[in-house]
């Protein structure tokens, strides 16, 4: 009972520093010098990959049962930032993994077929998930040409079922923000797998 007790006293504290270091709307782009491994060789910073018009940041990885459902939203996603000219890279934090299905050259592999054209990086340590206060996958953070924070949270409404999904938040959100509107709503519950850290 006492090890009960202890293991939810655990998740509870998880989860509230989880919410605590959650990046606020209007924050810059944190870390965002720090070079990550691409899965086409090269290494990417954030700052690098920002254009004038902004950056798409996108929580990911290789076997989420959500990430796998959103692979047509993702390449949705990807096609209308490069139309409206934001920069976009996918992250994949998933350091307990690292040995297994998320490993680099899983995550090459898992690029190359899904016809990725953004950079796929490696977050190694998690570092980048917990400087946004990222917790699931996927999850999405929008900044502006500045490099503030413009919308952080899921891309649609039903990302258990994405063609039942109503309300495109993000895409919404990247509307908003290219006509110098503030998105409203600026940040959404994320639905899906939890982001493997390292223990």
């Amino acid at each position: 009972m006492k090890r009960m007790i202890t293991a939810a006293a655990t998740v509870l504290l998880a989860l509230n520093v989880s919410a605590q270091n959650s990046l606020e709307i209007n924050a810059a782009i944190p870390m965002g010098h720090v070079a990550m491994k691409s899965t086409d060789k090269k290494e990417v910073t954030l700052n690098s990959a920002k254009t004038n018009n902004g950056l798409l940041v996108m929580f990911s990885c290789n076997t989420c049962p959500y990430v796998i459902k959103s692979q047509a939203r993702t390449k949705e996603v990807m096609a209308y930032a490069k139309q409206k000219g934001i920069g976009m890279v996918i992250i994949n934090s998933n350091e307990a993994q690292r040995d297994e299905e998320d490993s680099y050259n899983a995550m090459v592999k898992y690029a190359k077929g899904q016809g990725y054209n953004v950079p796929y990086v490696v977050d190694e340590k998690s570092k980048l998930a917990d400087a946004f206060g990222a917790t699931r996958t996927p999850e999405v953070y929008l900044f502006d040409g500045n490099g503030k924070l413009m919308y952080k949270g899921a891309m649609e409404d039903n990302p258990a079922n994405p063609a039942e999904s109503k309300e495109m938040f993000l895409k919404n959100a990247i509307d908003k923000m290219t006509m110098g509107i503030m998105p409203d709503p600026g940040s959404t519950k994320s639905v899906g797998c939890s982001i493997k850290r390292q223990s």
